[in-house]
C-alpha cells in the first residue's frame, strides 16, 4: 500500500479494491448519504467499483485523489480525506468524510491540514470545497483549513445547492 502523507497520528494511503467493505460502510453513513449523497452502492462488488471508478481512476487521471485515512497506532481506516477533480468546478477541491465512531476526535483537521499542504506541494494555487449549507461541523472546519465562503451554487441539475468555499495556496 502506498502511503501518500503522515501526521502524528495518522497516515493517508492510496485507496486498493480490499478497501471495499471499509468502503461500503461509510458510503451507507446516513450522515454520508445526508450530507454528500446516495452513491448507491449496497454490496461489496459495487463498492469496489465504486472505488475502482472513482478515487483509483482520479489518481491515475490526476496524480491526488481520495486517500483512505488510517490511524498510525493500529491501522484502524478511520476515514477518507484528500483532493477531488471534479468535471463541475474549475478548482480542486478537498473532500473527506469520517465514520461516526471517528468523528470529534480531531482526525479530520489533521488529515484537511495535511490534504492542504500536499496541494500546495502539488502546485495547486487554488483550493475549493463545497459542502451542504447546512452542515455546520464541516463548514466549521472548511474555515479552520482556511478556506472562505464565495457563493451557493448548483453544480449538476436536479441537484441541491452547495456553498463553494475557496483558498489560496502558497507554493
Amino acid at each position: 500500500m502506498t502511503d501518500i502523507l503522515r501526521t502524528d497520528r495518522l497516515r493517508l494511503r492510496l485507496v486498493t479494491e480490499d478497501d471495499a467493505p471499509f468502503y461500503l460502510a461509510l458510503v451507507n453513513d446516513p450522515a454520508f448519504i445526508e450530507h454528500i449523497g446516495d452513491r448507491q452502492l449496497r454490496s461489496v462488488d459495487a463498492a469496489r467499483r465504486g472505488l475502482r471508478d472513482g478515487p483509483i481512476a482520479m489518481q491515475a487521471k490526476h496524480g491526488h485523489s481520495l486517500y483512505l485515512v488510517e490511524r498510525l497506532e493500529d491501522g484502524m481506516p478511520l476515514g477518507l480525506s484528500g483532493l477531488v477533480k471534479r468535471d463541475t468546478l474549475d478548482d480542486v477541491d478537498i473532500g473527506y468524510a469520517f465514520l461516526p465512531a471517528h468523528r470529534g476526535h480531531g482526525y479530520a483537521l489533521e488529515a484537511g491540514q495535511a490534504a492542504v499542504r500536499h496541494a500546495a506541494a502539488l502546485g495547486i494555487r487554488r483550493l475549493a470545497a463545497i459542502v451542504a449549507p447546512g452542515n455546520a461541523p464541516s463548514i466549521a472546519l472548511l474555515q479552520r483549513l482556511g478556506l472562505r465562503f464565495t457563493r451557493r451554487a448548483t453544480l449538476a441539475p436536479g441537484q441541491p445547492p452547495v456553498d463553494v468555499y475557496l483558498t489560496e495556496l502558497d507554493g
